[in-house]
């Protein structure tokens, strides 16, 4: 695997793949990368023959009092891990190589709609940073196709619009969401967590299989489901934020049903650690 720091060497590494008939695939990460960001790379490998992966805490789509400061960085150990699960090349920039102007100045953009409820209600702007560094990574390694975790559904969502409405030429490719012994979701932010709250945080996972087991039998009852789902979280320690039922398409209440299927979303807090999670479902 080879790494670089620069527009310029990325470009002439993607060029040279393509001019070897080669499809490209990426992998956008932030780093500090464990087996759920290692199946985004194997996915890409299947389906392409030249993977790239970004590593790059983006400061874009970190709120005021959020972690960017803290946020995990281990280029050295995300580079070894990236090389053993077969990425060709490694794009590790600095902001001001995304961010030539500085992020204050920086051309933004922004999906209305589903950027407006859930994570982004709680958590103003961040997928307006999401979108500005995606845009920013597509339109620099130009992929055939892009692979991202099903874990971050909504931003998942995000990216899909964002590529359809602005027409770029990139199959966006969803990954399922690959889950530690007992359930819980895999997350750079689990680390924060010791054993007995990882093992206290498998009750997310719980709470999300029971919403699904209770709307696929009272469907028209979402709400009152959402409502019990949020007193579980609140009794097993968890400061909730959400737990919801959605269209699994639009994120739309589903006040008509389910038309293209389902999906159960929530965020809570444990210890001050904000995690997530979600459970797609067929319509009931």
């Amino acid at each position: 695997m080879d790494t670089v720091t620069t527009i310029a060497d990325l470009r002439q590494h993607v060029r040279a793949a393509r001019g070897r008939g080669l499809r490209i695939g990426f992998v956008p990460t932030m780093g500090n990368l464990h087996a759920g960001h290692e199946s985004l790379v194997a996915l890409a490998r299947e389906r392409a023959g030249f993977v790239v992966a970004s590593v790059f805490v983006n400061p874009t789509q970190f709120g005021p009092n959020e972690d960017f400061a803290r946020y995990p960085r281990t280029p050295e150990q995300d580079a070894e891990k990236l090389a053993r699960v077969g990425c060709d090349l490694l794009f590790l920039p600095d902001v001001a190589t995304l961010y030539p102007l500085g992020t204050g100045r920086a051309v933004r953009m922004s999906v209305p709609g589903i950027t407006e409820v859930l994570d982004g209600a709680s958590r103003p702007g961040h997928f307006d940073g999401v979108a500005t560094v995606v845009a920013r990574l597509f339109n620099l390694v130009q992929p055939d196709l892009a692979v991202f975790g099903r874990k971050d559904y909504q931003q998942w969502l995000v990216v899909r619009a964002l590529v359809a409405d602005l027409g770029f030429p990139i199959d966006i490719v969803g990954a399922p969401i690959v889950r530690e012994p007992g359930g819980l979701a895999m997350s750079s932010r689990n680390q924060y967590l010791d054993e007995a709250q990882r093992r206290q945080a498998q009750v997310l996972h719980a709470t999300l299989q029971w919403m699904v087991g209770e709307v696929r039998t009272r469907p028209s009852a979402w709400r009152l489901i959402e409502e019990e789902a949020v007193a579980r979280l609140g009794a097993a320690g968890f400061e909730p934020d959400y737990a919801v039922l959605r269209d699994a398409a639009t994120l739309d209440l589903p006040d008509s049903g389910f038309p293209t299927g389902g999906v159960a979303l929530l965020a809570a807090r444990l210890a001050g650690v904000r995690l997530i999670d979600n459970l797609e479902f067929d319509r009931p």
